[in-house]
């Protein structure tokens, strides 16, 4: 019989990285690469089985998409050069990341969502994920982002990175998901502009929704959501018993401590 912790290695774990982590949102196409590179150490540095790896817009992806309204879907041809623009600059950044991650010996491969994922009114609707299951089965560190894709009523519209993570933890053998962000993790305000704002270290299901209303939603422009966006797309999963930590990527170390499980200051949301 398998013991606890050879059936927990054989569970995959998620990391969302969001886009206000590496890069600055109230810039236009402004990498944090120092960022983007320290993240790669502490990845390669937790030397994880079975990783997935998501990562956010930030002010490559967001402004683009805005600018042409790719979200609310095609009404004139003009925005056609702005889903292709949207989608190019999202590879743009995908490409630091991947450049980062591949030079510290991680054997990461993008995954395009663009190319295995139709929505419908903004939802996934078909996702082909033959190709990712295998890449994680043979360890390899599939990255995905947030994408401009295909919509069967909206012609086309953007896929959040969120949106993503929630829908792969319900169809992988999910264990944890890592959520990193530019805050300590979830207040009872925003912590950018109140000084008393609480954090919140741990909360279960129902906690979660009575004080779903105080959630700030995020600063710089996103398409996508802001924190309130990335709290609805988790509850689906927090309700199967997947624990998410929401750390302080932009500081050292919070990301590598909540990959391996180390404690570590941010906010463990759990089912009960």
């Amino acid at each position: 019989m398998e013991s606890v912790l050879e059936l927990d290695k054989a569970r995959t774990t998620i990391l969302k990285i969001g886009g206000s982590v590496i890069t600055d949102k109230n810039g236009e196409l402004a990498a944090r690469t120092e960022v983007i590179n320290r993240l790669a150490e502490e990845i390669q540095k937790a030397n994880m089985q079975r990783l997935v790896i998501v990562h956010g817009g930030g002010s490559f992806g967001h402004p683009t998409a805005q600018k042409y309204g790719i979200k609310e879907g095609l009404r004139e041809d003009t925005q056609k050069i702005g889903f292709a623009e949207t989608h190019h600059v999202m590879t743009v950044l995908n490409g630091l990341v991947m450049d980062s991650l591949v030079w510290h010996s991680i054997p990461a491969v993008s995954v395009t969502p663009s190319s295995c994922v139709i929505t419908e009114n903004g939802r996934i609707k078909t996702f082909d994920e033959t190709v990712l299951k295998r890449l994680v089965d043979m360890d390899f560190v599939p990255v995905l982002y947030g994408d401009a894709v295909l919509d069967e009523k909206l012609g086309f519209t953007v896929l959040s990175g969120d949106q993503l993570v929630a829908y792969l933890a319900l169809k992988l053998n999910v264990a944890k998901i890592v959520i990193g962000v530019d805050t300590d993790g979830l207040y009872d305000a925003d912590p950018k502009t109140s000084k008393n704002a609480k954090l919140y270290t741990r909360l279960t299901l129902s906690e979660l929704e009575k004080v779903k209303s105080k959630l700030a939603g995020s600063a710089g422009v996103d398409v996508t959501g802001g924190m309130l966006g990335k709290i609805n797309e988790l509850i689906p999963v927090i309700e199967q018993g997947v624990p998410v930590t929401i750390v302080n990527a932009a500081k050292p170390n919070r990301t590598y401590k909540a990959l391996i499980g180390d404690k570590v200051e941010g906010t463990l949301l759990e089912k009960e």
